[in-house]
């Protein structure tokens, strides 16, 4: 059997990876709150958990692993959503709205990250149904003396646990001072976190012991990965921004409700566009859906995540664009013409290296020029860039553009000896305005149609 090497944020190095049960492989992934589209940084933990997925059914059988990530469906930027539409004359109760939102979102998040070749997790649960086992939790917290209820709030005492900060290598007081800590007169510590608070009768919220309310951030996960993957389990992963305080405050709650809680914790660096972080400010600010619109292909978006390893920051560039895509369509064709596959130990052996898929793309790139095909469509498929098949926008794109090609070569040759390049001019100028890439050498003429390109463009132009 593969032996598969993680990076354990919780020890801070690489270790071999050992699940509780070969037969029952479990893994948690925060997920997102739904209160809008997916950017583009969303997107890099769902691949880099996808891979693993992948790889983990590989090796223990598809039957033997369960993966669940969250939809975080009750919170403040919902609400205020909601609210916005309401302003604006929305029909419908708030609380209609909120939840038709988060509906929505859901689907939007759905669809993309399909789009993506991600693979469905076997369970992605709203914590709006769990409601009930975070305030059983809760309640054995406060049972347990490691947290309190103050005004219509609970919340966790963090100098109950006593290894609070051992995640993510910092001390309390380091906590406090890199920190936006909620300064309020109810808490004991001004680190102690909300487990529960109040909801005003307008808003989403719940009858508990503390009173109408509805559940901190942090507990939802800790309940969530309770009731489906039990009191312990094998990986927890999420970005790096998560580190602290949201996993931080997982483990503490988990842990002093008597759960073991998760082995491994993983965390993917985040994302930049250009070089600089993304942000609205900057106008580098993007979502997946805008790119999939723009006629970038799913398989594009994940090729260049799957370029940089998840443990480095990630540069999304318009030229690694370009580059995957022309990569991507030269395999595309190359495998189009065989129907079998082979996975090399090689392959598995890079994938299972803390998910070394950077290694996994040169392996395909000489598995390309050697020619084995088979091999090639198979490191493809473990990497996600091959379940459907070949896709549509790779497919004969230099049969369709055959016409332009023999038109251009045409008006070149004859241009050539009369030395009047007008016609070459216009028809090159014509395909570049539709996206076509021209490439002219001594070898001849090459246009590349972009993603989604439609070949009636054309009639136009020639």
């Amino acid at each position: 059997m593969t032996t598969i090497r993680l990076y354990n944020t919780k020890t801070r190095r690489k270790e071999d990876f050992v699940p509780i049960s070969p037969q029952d492989v479990r893994m948690y992934v925060c997920g997102p709150t739904v209160y809008d589209r997916a950017h583009l940084g969303n997107a890099r933990p769902v691949i880099v958990f996808d891979v693993l997925y992948r790889l983990l059914r590989h090796v223990y059988g598809a039957d033997h692993v369960t993966y669940v990530r969250n939809f975080t469906d009750v919170d403040d930027r919902i609400n205020e959503t909601a609210q916005k539409r309401k302003a604006a004359g929305a029909e419908g109760s708030l609380e209609e709205l909120i939840a038709d939102r988060a509906n929505e979102t859901i689907d939007w998040y759905h669809q993309d990250m399909d789009a993506l070749g991600a693979l469905r997790p076997d369970h992605a649960p709203r914590a709006t149904a769990f409601i009930s086992q975070m305030i059983a939790m809760i309640e054995d917290l406060i049972a347990k003396g490691h947290a309190y209820a103050a005004e219509g709030h609970a919340l966790f005492a963090v100098d109950s646990y006593k290894q609070y900060g051992a995640l993510s290598g910092r001390s309390v007081d380091d906590m406090i001072a890199g920190a936006r800590v909620e300064v309020a007169p109810y808490k004991h510590n001004p680190m102690d976190f909300v487990l529960w608070k109040p909801s005003p009768d307008d808003l989403p919220g719940w009858d508990s012991p503390w009173g109408r309310g509805r559940p901190g951030w942090h507990i939802e996960c800790s309940a969530m990965a309770h009731e489906l993957l039990g009191a312990a389990f094998d990986i927890h992963g999420g970005g790096n921004d998560l580190t602290f305080p949201h996993h931080e405050n997982e483990i503490a709650q988990s842990t002093c409700a008597g759960h073991g809680f998760a082995n491994v914790w993983l965390h993917n660096e985040m994302l930049q566009v250009e070089g600089k972080k993304m942000s609205k400010s900057l106008g580098n600010f993007f979502t997946v859906r805008d790119l999939l619109d723009q006629g970038v292909p799913g398989e594009v978006i994940r090729f260049v995540f799957l370029s940089t390893h998840y443990r480095k920051p990630m540069d999304w560039t318009e030229k690694k664009r370009q580059e995957a895509e022309k990569t991507l369509r030269k395999w595309y064709e190359q495998v189009a013409g065989t129907e079998e596959s082979t996975l090399s130990d090689a392959v598995v052996t890079l994938v299972g290296d803390d998910l070394n898929t950077h290694g996994v793309l040169t392996e395909c790139h000489r598995l390309s020029a050697a020619g084995d095909l088979k091999g090639l469509r198979g490191a493809l498929g473990l990497l996600g860039l091959l379940d459907q098949g070949v896709p549509l926008w790779a497919k004969g794109s230099h049969v369709d553009l055959s016409m332009a090609e023999a038109a251009l070569s045409a008006a070149r040759a004859a241009a050539m000896q009369t030395k009047d390049f007008a016609e070459v001019d216009r028809i090159k100028a014509a395909l570049l305005a539709l996206g076509v890439e021209v490439q002219m050498s001594k070898e001849g003429v090459k246009l590349t149609a972009p993603a989604g390109f439609d070949p009636s463009e054309l009639e136009g132009v020639l």
